[in-house]
């Protein structure tokens, strides 16, 4: 599993010209399920998600989580996470979970970050055309991937 992690002051998630998700200060991730993901890297993703010291501390350091700063946290689903580009110019998905397994990663990982004690916790919408907007907060950008490729 995959996330590209970004804090934000604040971001949205818009559907067919309505807004489905939103948050204010927090992380967006982009979560990607790939071909053999299960529970462990799920729980892996999730728990460096919501305790990545990326928030600034009093003193200006990035020492606070999501969790303790109280922020907000947008998850958007993203098979494009696994485009392989290695040969030719049209990106490869081969590598990406089928729809139907993805998606249900996708709610369980919604509902373990709930869990871990994320109060404010957004969606996109599974497989739906969607636009992004965030104020990337630094900017700030981490990649996170289950199987330590990155």
């Amino acid at each position: 599993m995959r996330a590209v992690v970004q804090r934000c002051r604040r971001a949205q998630v818009t559907v067919e010209g309505q807004v489905v998700g939103a948050i204010e200060r927090g992380l967006v991730v982009l979560l990607g399920a790939g071909k053999g993901d299960g529970d462990a890297d799920l729980a892996y993703v999730v728990d460096k998600v919501v305790n990545l010291r990326i928030f600034p501390d009093d003193e200006g350091k990035m020492n606070r989580s999501v969790l303790e700063l109280g922020g907000g946290v947008l998850l958007v689903s993203q098979f494009t996470l696994y485009g392989d580009t290695r040969k030719g110019r049209r990106p490869a998905f081969v590598d990406a979970l089928e729809p139907g397994p993805a998606e249900a990663l996708y709610e369980r990982a919604v509902a373990a970050v709930r869990t871990a004690g994320v109060t404010q916790v957004a969606t996109g919408v599974f497989r739906a055309d969607m636009q992004v907007e965030l104020v990337n907060d630094g900017p700030v950008t981490i990649l996170v991937d289950s199987r330590k490729q990155f």
